[in-house]
C-alpha cells in the first residue's frame, strides 16, 4: 500500500486493519500519517480513545497494555508505538527494557477493537530478527522511500495547487536549493510563502529568498566552491557570517569535510560507472545531494579534493587542541590551500 492510498483509506471510514508498520525517515509523512490515524477516531473520543508513546523513553509494555484494552465509549482505539529501535539491528544500550515476548502474544490474536501503528523511521529494520519476521508477517507495512528531486516538485506543487497558488520556477528552484529538496523543510515554509503571497496566490522569487533561510548544509556547499575556487577573501567571508550566525566551528568543520568526503567518494565511484540512483542508495545520501556533488566533482580534479579533506582533518584537529581562534584557522587553512601549486 501506497502512502496516498493509506490516506485516502484513513479518510474514508472503512475498517482499518489491526496492525501497521510505517517504515521510512520522510519526518512530514510520518507525521501526517500520525494526524491522519488519529482523526479516525472521532474528536470528543481521542483524548480515551488514542495514545501515542515514544519507545525511547516508555516500555513497550505500557503501550501493549493501551492496546489491550477495549475503546472507552467507542468503537476502536488507535496506539502509535514511536521508534520501535528493537526492530534495527543498532547495538546500543536502550534506556528501558521492552518485553518483545509480549509484543510476539501480541501479534499472534491482535485486539479486535484496537489499531496498532508503529512508526519506524528508520532506512531499514534487521531481518533476521523473529520479532521483525512476525511483525512484517501481521502488519500493512508502508514504505517512506526517499522522494527524488523530480518527486518532491510535483508534491509540493501540487499541495499548493490544493491550496489555490502557484510558483515560478525559479521561486520553486531556489526553494529546493535553500532546503536540500528536503520535503519536511519546504513543507514548513508553505504556510508563510502563502501568506506573503496574499492576494495574489503566486508565490515569486522574491518570497523564497525573503523569507527562506538556507539550511547550514547549503551554506556550507556555498563554502566548498568558495574553497575549490581558492577564493580565499570569499570563503572567510562566508565562514565569518555562520560564525555570526552563532554555528558551532566544530559543526561547520564536520560538514565541510563530510562535503568533500562526499565528493571524492562521488568521483571515484562515478568514475566507475555508478549511476546517481546507485550512488544515493550505495553511500545513503539524499538524491539531490548526490546530483549536485556530481555537479561539483566533475569541476575539480582529485588531487585539490584529497587536500582540501586533509586540511580540515587538520584544522580540526587544531580546533581541539588548542586555544587558537576558528578564523584564524580556517583562513590558515585557505591561504596553504589557495597557494599550493598543485599537481594534476
Amino acid at each position: 500500500m501506497t502512502i496516498t492510498q493509506l490516506l485516502k483509506h484513513l479518510q474514508s471510514g472503512k475498517p482499518l486493519d489491526a496492525v501497521y508498520l510505517i517504515m521510512g525517515q520522510m519526518d512530514y509523512f510520518q507525521r501526517r500519517l500520525k494526524t491522519a490515524f488519529k482523526n479516525v477516531i472521532p474528536e470528543a473520543e481521542q483524548t480515551m480513545n488514542f495514545a501515542s508513546y515514544d519507545l525511547e523513553t516508555v516500555p513497550l509494555a505500557v503501550g501493549l497494555d493501551d492496546a489491550m484494552a477495549a475503546p472507552f465509549f467507542g468503537e476502536r482505539r488507535v496506539v502509535c508505538l514511536d521508534d520501535p529501535v528493537f526492530l534495527t539491528g543498532e547495538t546500543k544500550k536502550s534506556k528501558v527494557e521492552h518485553d518483545l515476548d509480549s509484543l510476539e502474544k501480541y501479534l499472534t490474536a491482535p485486539m479486535p477493537s484496537t489499531v496498532l501503528v508503529f512508526f519506524a523511521p528508520y532506512a531499514k529494520l534487521d531481518g533476521r530478527k523473529k520479532i521483525v519476521k512476525q511483525l512484517k508477517k501481521a502488519a500493512t507495512t508502508i514504505e517512506l522511500g526517499d522522494f527524488s528531486e523530480r518527486d518532491v516538485r510535483q508534491f509540493f506543487q501540487a499541495q499548493l495547487q490544493q491550496d489555490a497558488y502557484t510558483i515560478d520556477d525559479n521561486a520553486l528552484n531556489q526553494l529546493i536549493q535553500r532546503t536540500d529538496a528536503d520535503l519536511t523543510l519546504m513543507m514548513n515554509e508553505k504556510d508563510k510563502l502563502e501568506l506573503f503571497s496574499l492576494p495574489e496566490h503566486h508565490i515569486a522569487l522574491d518570497a523564497v529568498t525573503g523569507l527562506v533561510r538556507q539550511t547550514l548544509t547549503q551554506n556550507v556547499f556555498d563554502l566548498v566552491n568558495r574553497v575549490l575556487a581558492k577564493n580565499t577573501a570569499g570563503a572567510v567571508a562566508l565562514y565569518r557570517e555562520l560564525l555570526q550566525a552563532k554555528e558551532e566551528p566544530l559543526r561547520i568543520n564536520a560538514i565541510l569535510q563530510g562535503q568533500f568526503r562526499l565528493l571524492i567518494q562521488t568521483k571515484v565511484l562515478a568514475k566507475q560507472g555508478y549511476s546517481q540512483g546507485k550512488l544515493a542508495s550505495t553511500l545513503k545520501v539524499h538524491p539531490y545531494r548526490v546530483k549536485l556533488a556530481l555537479q561539483t566533482q566533475r569541476r575539480f580534479q582529485l588531487t585539490d579534493l584529497n587536500r582540501a579533506y586533509l586540511g580540515l582533518y587538520k584544522v580540526e584537529r587544531q580546533m581541539k587542541s588548542t586555544a587558537l581562534d576558528p578564523e584564524l584557522l580556517f583562513s590558515l587553512f585557505m591561504t596553504q590551500f589557495a597557494g599550493q601549486k598543485v599537481t594534476v
